[in-house]
């Protein structure tokens, strides 16, 4: 009977003391998460790695990636007119707009993912960071298409150089993570892009070298219509 008091009170005593140590440790986070939400000095987000490092690249290349949408769209509305009438350039830029948006999307998940915040009133430069400057979209078949090349080739500069800067970075600033993520998802797609449009370009070219290209043009947006 003495033996099982004793037990019963040892276990009374075991359980106090562990509750202790649980409202401890329980205390200690809610401090922390309490004093400073969201930043640097709390444990409680998803930063890790070298996201402070490479976090306005990334916002500097969701910047570009709407802007590259508004232009392909205003591109499409320009070539779906009745003036135009080229569905297969329209369906052409419809499409790059709408994967350009997608993307920015995908991106900004990605930040929030890794603890980060998108801020469209903060505008971030980088040296490689892409053009934003508007271009005139009222343009011919031809000089669009050396347009949407030119787009293009700056977005695949910008995500080499999200990429190089996750990677080539000190150990505290590198982020293996986001590196991998920008080359899985955009590297190898915006090459692809670029291959296409510089053909699109090239053979659209010779097919206008004659008196009279509007016939090659027509032919041409109808080979875009099947794409």
């Amino acid at each position: 009977m003495k033996l099982f008091v004793a037990l019963a009170l040892f276990a009374s005593l075991s359980s106090i003391a562990l509750a202790k140590d649980e409202e401890y440790c329980q205390s200690n986070v809610v401090t922390a998460c309490a004093s400073s939400t969201f930043s640097g000095n709390s444990i409680c987000n998803a930063r890790f790695a070298g996201i402070d490092h490479v976090e306005p690249e990334v916002q500097a290349y969701i910047n570009a990636q709407l802007t590259k949408s508004y232009d392909y769209l205003l591109l499409a509305t320009h070539f779906n007119s009745y003036q135009k009438n080229r569905p297969g350039f329209q369906k052409l830029y419809q499409g790059l707009s709408d994967r350009s948006f997608d993307d920015s999307i995908a991106l900004i998940k990605q930040v929030t993912r890794r603890g980060g915040i998108v801020d469209f009133n903060t505008r971030h430069e980088s040296p490689a960071s892409v053009s934003t400057k508007r271009n005139i979209v009222e343009v011919d078949e031809l000089h669009s298409l050396a347009l949407a090349l030119d787009n293009e080739k700056q977005l695949a500069t910008g995500a080499t150089h999200v990429h190089s800067r996750a990677t080539h970075a000190t150990d505290a600033d590198r982020d293996p993570e986001l590196a991998h993520y920008i080359e899985e998802k955009f590297l190898s797609k915006q090459a692809e892009t670029v291959r296409k449009l510089s053909g699109y370009a090239n053979d659209l070219a010779k097919l206008m070298k004659v008196p009279d290209p509007s016939l090659s043009v027509y032919l041409f947006d109808e080979y875009l219509q099947k794409q």
